[in-house]
C-alpha cells in the first residue's frame, strides 16, 4: 500500500469516527468544489448558514422594521449579554466580566493602560518578541507615551514562553506581562495558569491575548486567576471580517478607569450630563456605540460551541493537527519541509506551521487551486484547522496539493 493510499484510508476512518463530523454541514461553502481545502480557519472562519439567516433578519426585521427602537429592544444590552454567554461556554468566566466591543487593537490599548494605572510604582512591561505585531506595536506606543521600559522575552522558534522563562525576567519593577495563549506563528500553547501564577507572585498583572485560542482551547479565566484577557472573533468564533473583539476584566479590577472615555461607558449614557462618570462593572470599559451587525454574526458560533462543548472541540483540534503532522511527515518531509510548531499536541493550539524556502512562491498557486493555507515570514505555511468546519480528508487534500506544488517546482 502506498503512503498516499494509507493516508487516504486513515483520513476516511477518522472522518467516519468523528463525533463532530455533522457540524461541518452547517457552514457555508463546506461542499464548494472550488475550495477543496480551506486551511485558514485561524485567520478567518467560515460563516455558519444560520448566521446568514440571523443577519438577514437583523437587516429586514429589526433594523428595517423596528428602526431606532431596536436599541431599546435589545441592541444596547448585546455587548454584555453576548460577552456573558461567551464567558460561559468558552472562557470559564462568571457573568459581568466579559464584553464584546471595539477591535482587538483598541481593547488591548484600553486594558493595557488601565492595568498600568494599577501599578503606578512600577515601570517595566514584559512581552515576547514573537508576539503578534499588534500586541507589540500597541505596547511599544504606550511605553513611549508613558516612559516605560520593555523587557523582551526571547522564545524558541518552534515554541513560546513558559513559566520558567517568565520568572527569569519579572521582578519588583514589573507592572505587567503580555503574552498570547496560542502563538500566532508557531501555534505554541502557553501554560496559562502556571505563567499567571508566576507573574502575580512577582506582584505584577497578567494580560492574555486569546485571539488564536478562544473557541478551540478550553480556558478557565476565573479559576486561573487571570487579570485581563482580550481576543478577536473572526477566527474560531466565525464572526466575519472585521467582527468586534471581546475583553475580560476580572471583577477585582473593574474599578480601574480605561483611557477612552466614551458616552456608552458612562454612568448614565442618556443623561448626556456634563463631566464623565464611569459606569459600574465591565460596562465602564465600553466607549462608543456597539457594532451590532458584527456582534450578530458571532452569536450562532457561540451557541454552537455551547451545544457541542469546548472540550470536544479541543479533542477534535488536537486530532486534526496530529493528522496534519502525519501527512506532513510522509508527503512533505521528503521535499525538505520542516515543522515549526511543537510536536506534542498538548503544547499547541489548532494550527501548525511548516517551513520551506519555496512556500512564499507556491502560496498563490495553491490558492488558485482552492487550497488555502496562509503564508507567514520567514518561510512558513500555517495550516489553521477549525475543528467544527474542517474534515480530515480536507486536511489530506491540502497537504497533498502542497507536495504536488513542491514536486512541480523541484
Amino acid at each position: 500500500m502506498t503512503e498516499a493510499t494509507s493516508l487516504t484510508r486513515r483520513a476516511r476512518q477518522l472522518d467516519d469516527a468523528d463525533p463532530l463530523a455533522s457540524c461541518r454541514r452547517r457552514f457555508v461553502g463546506h461542499d464548494d468544489p472550488a475550495v477543496p481545502a480551506y486551511l485558514d480557519g485561524n485567520s478567518l472562519g467560515r460563516p455558519l448558514a444560520a448566521t446568514v439567516d440571523r443577519v438577514q433578519d437583523l437587516l429586514v426585521t429589526q433594523w428595517g422594521g423596528r428602526l431606532i427602537r431596536g436599541w431599546d429592544e435589545g441592541w444596547l444590552e448585546l455587548p454584555l449579554k453576548l460577552g456573558d454567554e461567551l464567558g460561559r461556554v468558552a472562557l470559564g468566566a462568571a457573568p459581568g466580566q466579559c464584553m464584546v466591543a471595539d477591535s482587538t487593537t483598541v481593547l488591548l490599548y484600553k486594558l493595557l493602560r488601565a492595568a498600568l494605572t494599577a501599578r503606578p510604582d512600577r515601570n517595566r512591561v514584559v512581552i515576547d518578541r514573537d508576539n503578534f505585531p499588534t500586541d507589540r506595536y500597541v505596547l511599544e506606543g504606550i511605553a513611549a507615551e508613558c516612559g516605560l521600559e520593555l523587557d523582551w522575552l526571547e522564545v524558541p522558534y518552534d515554541g513560546g514562553a513558559d513559566a520558567e522563562l517568565v520568572r527569569s525576567v519579572v521582578g519588583d519593577k514589573t507592572a505587567l506581562v503580555v503574552l498570547s495563549h496560542v502563538a500566532y506563528r508557531s501555534g505554541h500553547l502557553a501554560d496559562m495558569p502556571a505563567i499567571t501564577t508566576a507573574v502575580q507572585e512577582a506582584g505584577a498583572l497578567m494580560l492574555w491575548d486569546l485571539c488564536h485560542s478562544v473557541g478551540v482551547v478550553p480556558v478557565e479565566l476565573d479559576a486561573w486567576g487571570v487579570d485581563f484577557a482580550v481576543g478577536c472573533s473572526y477566527k474560531y468564533l466565525n464572526g466575519g471580517p472585521g467582527a468586534p473583539a471581546w475583553a475580560y476584566v476580572g471583577k477585582r479590577h473593574q474599578q480601574l478607569r480605561q483611557p477612552i472615555q466614551g458616552w456608552l461607558g458612562s454612568e448614565d449614557p442618556f443623561g448626556m450630563g456634563q463631566g464623565y462618570r464611569p459606569a459600574a462593572g465591565i460596562r465602564r470599559f465600553a466607549s462608543g456605540t456597539p457594532p451590532i451587525l458584527g456582534m450578530t454574526a458571532i452569536a450562532d458560533m457561540v451557541a454552537l460551541i455551547g451545544e457541542v462543548g469546548i472540550t470536544a472541540i479541543r479533542e477534535k483540534g488536537k486530532a486534526l493537527t496530529q493528522f496534519a503532522l502525519e501527512a506532513t511527515d510522509e508527503l512533505l518531509a521528503p521535499h525538505g519541509v520542516v515543522l515549526a510548531s511543537p510536536k506534542n499536541p498538548e503544547e499547541r493550539g489548532s494550527h501548525i506551521t511548516i517551513d520551506h524556502p519555496a512556500f512564499r512562491g507556491i502560496t498563490a498557486r495553491l490558492w488558485a487551486r482552492g487550497v488555502i493555507p496562509d503564508y507567514r515570514n520567514p518561510n512558513g505555511l500555517r495550516l489553521g484547522l477549525s475543528p467544527l468546519s474542517t474534515s480530515f480528508t480536507e486536511v489530506l487534500h491540502g497537504v497533498t496539493a502542497i507536495a504536488e506544488e513542491l514536486a512541480t517546482r523541484g
